[in-house]
């Protein structure tokens, strides 16, 4: 996945929106035949009730990887808080948060693991 990306930021440079990174990163990824959803809904649950909040994930790879394109100055907290919560709400456990607007690609590259908990911590989390 990470080749594509790098791909597509050889040819597009940094400077345009996040969407644009998104379809060419999405054209290269069927390219290369490797499987993946687009704009996948994060449902929220709440009290028993999956809610469509309207949160999408820009891309999940393969089923496994969530990729989450930015282009912005620089990485907030938020960013990888945002990464984190998609992956414990999807069930994933690995995402990459790309920021397109970065003269190097791989400085604006970080991959983000979901920690995996124990039944105790998660029992605990909703008491």
């Amino acid at each position: 996945m990470i080749g594509c990306a790098i791909d597509v930021h050889k040819a597009l440079g940094p400077g345009l929106l996040e969407s644009a990174y998104e379809h060419c990163l999405t054209h290269e990824l069927t390219l290369r035949q490797i499987k993946f959803a687009r704009h996948v809904p994060v449902p929220v649950a709440y009290r028993g009730a999956m809610l469509d909040c309207a949160y999408r994930a820009d891309i999940v790879a393969d089923g496994q990887l969530l990729l989450e394109l930015k282009a912005i100055d620089g990485w907030l907290p938020i960013h990888k808080a945002q990464v984190l919560t998609y992956l414990r709400l999807l069930g994933l456990r690995h995402g990459l948060l790309m920021n397109v607007n970065c003269r190097r690609f791989v400085d604006g590259l970080q991959s983000v693991v979901l920690p995996e908990t124990s039944p105790s911590e998660d029992a605990a989390s909703h008491a």
